[in-house]
């Protein structure tokens, strides 16, 4: 009698998930049609496409077939199918390459891990290109209601783009129950408007057989490579489904796709291709004439609440590639708010916030159009895509030892299609092309600079430090002329190798140590999250009877330290006397960074490691230490 019900909540747990899917994760591909096709025929082109038969038949059918072999296969059929612990994206590709490496095959994993990052550097591009491209797309629509709104677009853009970023502080928990019906609504009236134009012209249809496609490819190529710099605007979007598959699960967002976002998306670049070929005047603004005059605004107003629900999908991404990029290394530790109770991965993070938002407030003012942003935006997503193509089929042969045949089979045309790509955005280099390269590698410059001067500067702290077991074995010697403190002492260290360095400045200078001592390590993992039972672990460094322990805390790198939380999950009868939280202090030692003299890096790399630092976290906040309870105690190294 309970199986019914049972089954009945599994199914309402489903459909829920794949609801939340399509208000999160589908905004981007979502709302590629709206310039997608406009932006091909684009006469200001600088490679222009003219206008006929055989060229509509077989854009849309490039179109088509681009995102059913990048989309639907690349990443719903297979790259899904690579998940580190139930997270995807290209931040746990490079915790996968760590995890699954092929026998002697450590240095080609180093340099693809090299390019992970600088497919995430790219991502980070693709978040600020995003918000301006999609909303100002949304609401050019405007002139086709009323022309003499052309005036007002940049302007209304900027203060929809403020608003979105101002609210980003609530989360998006709230919001999001709102996103998925306003999507499937999205969706239905895109689909029904091309439908309405296939109507039209039934011919269209034609398009989706691949010999249209293949024969303007290779009959046309000199058109048809300038063109795949536009088509590449279908598949915007589709490193979301993967960075976001740990939020909804990879069946959820398999069947939004199958089931209403690809059918949908297809039947309108069907419909506006239907609709050129009846006049060629409509590539001027294909996806909005599509619609009926009366509906017009109508669908303005829609498609400008997609376009914000696609900006928020790579906000929200942006702020989960910062933070795992702070918990690998590659970033200093960043402030991080939890916006949701239920649901881990909705944090919020001000600084990334903030500098998307002048980011994209700049971009909209100095382009001011979405066709002047089209190719920037090109660039970006094929570079990323490529990027997670090449990694994916490493990992495949490193963790499944698929045969090589095999691998060669998938990646050889994959990989080709995606580089055919990737060659086309280079023709656009100087119209826009440029600016998510410069974004990649000015991020990629961060973050491995920060992971070369973190190195230094933890070599250096390790040789002040010292040996932890000798430290303790001195204590023992020493005990005599030692103060001892009633209370407990939490001093936060890297590891269990060296002493903490406000430890031995309180011995050494203030000769007192506390009663009960705890040295805890934070230990980040290459997995998104660790369960409670294994989350720490303890050590009593050799002796049993001294009252000093070391505990290790083990995050994954989707999760935020907690610190008081880790300390109640001590078992009294294993620690060396009665830690009392109430009567704990927490020590942190806080190291000055100044610009040495030694070889270590370039000194422009310096001075960005050291301007890097400023936007480190207040490690009190981040690791949820009281502060009335929190020594915060000093060291100058030089890097």
């Amino acid at each position: 009698m309970s199986a019914a019900p049972a089954a009945s909540v599994h199914a309402g747990s489903r459909l829920a998930l794949t609801v939340g899917a399509l208000g999160v994760v589908f905004g981007d591909i979502g709302t590629s049609p709206i310039y997608t096709l406009q932006t091909v025929f684009n006469p200001d082109d600088p490679h222009p496409i003219a206008v006929s038969r055989d060229n509509v038949f077989g854009v849309v059918s490039l179109v088509f077939w681009s995102v059913m072999i990048i989309v639907t296969v690349t990443y719903v059929l297979l790259a899904m199918r690579a998940d580190n612990d139930g997270e995807g994206g290209i931040m746990a590709l490079i915790t996968l390459l760590r995890r699954w490496t092929l026998p002697g095959g450590r240095r080609t994993a180093v340099v693809l891990a090299g390019l992970g990052i600088f497919g995430a550097s790219l991502f980070l591009g693709d978040s600020m290109i995003t918000p301006a491209i999609s909303v100002l797309s949304a609401v050019e629509g405007l002139k086709v209601v009323e022309p003499s709104m052309d005036r007002f677009i940049v302007q209304i853009t900027a203060v929809i783009i403020v608003a979105l970023f101002l609210v980003q502080r609530r989360g998006t928990a709230a919001v999001g129950r709102i996103f998925g019906p306003i999507m499937i609504i999205w969706f239905l009236a895109i689909g029904a408007c091309g439908i309405a134009g296939i109507a039209g012209h039934p011919e269209i249809l034609k398009a989706l057989w691949p010999t249209y496609a293949l024969g303007f490819l290779f009959g046309h190529f000199g058109i048809a490579f300038f063109a795949l710099a536009a088509i590449v605007l279908a598949v915007t979007g589709a490193e979301a489904l993967y960075a976001d598959m740990g939020h909804f699960g990879r069946s959820a967002i398999t069947r939004a796709w199958l089931a209403l976002v690809f059918p949908a998306c297809v039947l309108s670049y069907l419909g506006q291709g239907a609709l050129i070929l009846d006049d060629p005047a409509n590539t001027s603004a294909p996806f909005f004439l599509l619609a009926p005059g009366w509906g017009r605004l109508l669908i303005v107003l829609v498609a400008t609440a997609a376009t914000v629900i696609a900006s928020q999908a790579v906000i929200t991404g942006a702020y989960s590639v910062a933070s795992q990029a702070a918990q690998l290394g590659y970033l200093p530790r960043l402030r991080i708010a939890h916006t949701s109770e239920s649901t881990i991965g909705q944090i919020y993070v001000p600084w990334i916030n903030w500098l998307l938002m002048v980011s994209v407030l700049t971009l909209v003012f100095a382009f001011r159009s979405s066709a002047a942003l089209a190719y920037a935006f090109g660039m970006a997503v094929t570079g990323t895509i490529t990027i997670t193509t090449l990694l994916f089929f490493y990992v495949v042969r490193a963790k499944w030892r698929t045969p090589l045949w095999l691998i060669a089979l998938g990646a050889i045309p994959l990989l080709t299609i995606d580089l055919l790509f990737v060659a086309a955005n280079f023709t656009k280099l100087v119209h826009g092309a440029w600016l998510p390269l410069l974004v990649g590698v000015t991020a990629f410059t961060i973050m491995t600079t920060w992971q070369k001067g973190r190195e230094i500067v933890t070599a250096e702290r390790e040789q002040r430090e010292g040996s932890l077991r000798e430290f303790v074995d001195r204590l023992h010697t020493d005990m005599p002329t030692l103060v001892t403190v009633p209370g407990t002492a939490v001093f936060l260290n890297r590891g269990k190798e060296t002493a903490p360095l406000a430890m031995r400045a309180n011995v050494v200078h203030n000769h007192v140590r506390h009663r009960e001592v705890v040295i805890l390590s934070i230990q980040t993992e290459v997995v998104p999250r660790v369960p409670v039972s294994q989350r720490i672990s303890l050590d009593h460094l050799g002796y049993a009877d001294d009252g000093i322990i070391h505990v290790t805390a083990r995050y994954g790198y989707m999760e935020t330290p907690d610190v008081p939380a880790a300390m109640r999950l001590l078992d009294p009868a294993e620690t060396e006397g009665i830690v009392d939280l109430n009567d704990t202090t927490y020590f942190l030692s806080k190291i000055e960074l100044l610009r040495g003299t030694a070889k270590t890096m370039a000194p422009w790399r310096k001075r960005l490691f050291i301007a890097t630092s400023h936007i480190t976290a207040d490690a009190a906040g981040y690791f949820g230490l009281p502060r009335d309870r929190t020594v915060i105690m000093g060291s100058r190294i030089e890097v």
